[in-house]
């Protein structure tokens, strides 16, 4: 079993610890960093074991047939890894197309 991102999911991360520092989420670009692997590591490890249901049809867009799981990082942020199951020469594939948080998209789910 295996978990990897697409290159569109690599770029929202680098992205993300930038955003998170210049809007003072964090006081040190590094804390910002070192929250977003934390983030990246628990998806990464958790996610195979993680209930999941299908995705909302609002994210087809990232891709179709898609599941995603919950991953709560603090009392005010959840975190959401939508993904698609491959089954490949017996090994079961978790691809993450897409990574979104509460504070974004929490209106398209019921």
């Amino acid at each position: 079993m295996s978990v990897v991102t697409t290159q569109a999911v690599k770029k929202y991360l680098n992205d993300l610890v930038a955003i998170l520092y210049q809007k003072e989420y964090f006081g040190f670009e590094e804390s910002a960093l070192e929250y977003v692997d934390d983030l990246l590591d628990d998806i990464i490890v958790r996610l195979p074991h993680r209930p999941h249901k299908p995705a909302p049809p609002y994210f087809d867009r990232y891709g179709k047939k898609m599941y995603y799981a919950s991953f709560v990082k603090n009392k005010q942020t959840t975190w959401y890894a939508f993904f698609t199951k491959y089954n490949s020469n017996g090994e079961v594939i978790y691809l993450i197309r897409y990574i979104t948080n509460s504070h974004v998209a929490a209106q398209h789910f019921s």
